[in-house]
């Protein structure tokens, strides 16, 4: 017969073996987000402090553009980057809304770069400016995955080449999906075949030329398709797609 002692002395070896298993766990997440990290090119992340109309804070958990000339803005942007990419990276595409629209831009800095492991609620980055009325959440790649789950914390949801878990299709929410045409990675044909989880009111924006590493200021992208549009055109179409967009959510 199995003593209580033996019970004992198993039980306390499956416990450590499954603390064991979810530290090792941790460590390979740890050790797998600090490796192929895609960083922000110096000179877009330059152009956005040297530039005027643009107020930059660099947090812990986020980096802010504000516009330069004004203490509050009728609307923001809540951003979640791409899996492992430097916030910095999306400076330059998210500074004509700022810029030109009066918005001010929170790119979160994820926990572990990863944006779908990171739990903290939207009200973390919008405090960064308490004044703002309206607020849109948005990310790129993983982190538009993310951004969808926040959705329902939002006024508005923006995707870069990204497309939907969650069925939001019952949302009234308003959406606005730039995707690329030459995505290798959140691919035309994905786009699409997750449209019906958006609402039947939703933009959708393929822009020509496009890939996935178009949306960010990092590099060539292992598995993307091969680019045929140059930053400043594609900074200009960003640009002009979110005014519009954020317009609409002003006025509702």
């Amino acid at each position: 017969m199995t003593s209580i002692r033996t019970v004992r002395r198993w039980a306390i070896r499956v416990v450590a073996g499954v603390l064991a298993l979810c530290v090792l766990a941790v460590l390979g997440l740890v050790i797998r987000a600090k490796s192929g990290v895609m960083h922000a090119e110096s000179e877009a992340w330059e152009s956005v402090l040297t530039d005027p109309t643009i107020t930059v804070e660099e947090h812990a958990d986020a980096v802010v553009l504000h516009p330069a000339e004004e203490t509050t803005t009728s609307i923001g942007l809540v951003f979640y980057p791409g899996a492992k990419v430097d916030a910095a990276a999306y400076a330059r595409r998210l500074s004509g809304i700022v810029a030109e629209g009066s918005a001010t831009v929170v790119i979160v800095k994820p926990w572990l770069r990863l944006a779908i492991v990171d739990p903290r609620g939207l009200s973390v980055f919008t405090d960064y400016s308490p004044g703002t009325e309206s607020w849109m959440v948005g990310g790129h790649s993983m982190g538009g995955v993310r951004a969808c789950s926040a959705a329902g914390e939002a006024d508005a949801l923006v995707l870069f080449g990204s497309y939907c878990a969650a069925d939001l299709s019952d949302d009234p929410i308003p959406v606005l999906s730039l995707s690329g045409s030459e995505d290798g990675l959140s691919t035309p044909q994905k786009v699409t075949d997750a449209r019906e989880k958006l609402p039947d009111s939703a933009r959708m924006v393929e822009i020509p030329g496009a890939n996935h590493a178009s949306f960010g200021d990092y590099g060539a992208q292992k598995g993307d398709g091969s680019p045929r549009i140059g930053d400043d055109q594609m900074n200009s179409t960003v640009t002009a797609e979110l005014l519009d967009f954020a317009e609409g959510v002003r006025s509702e």
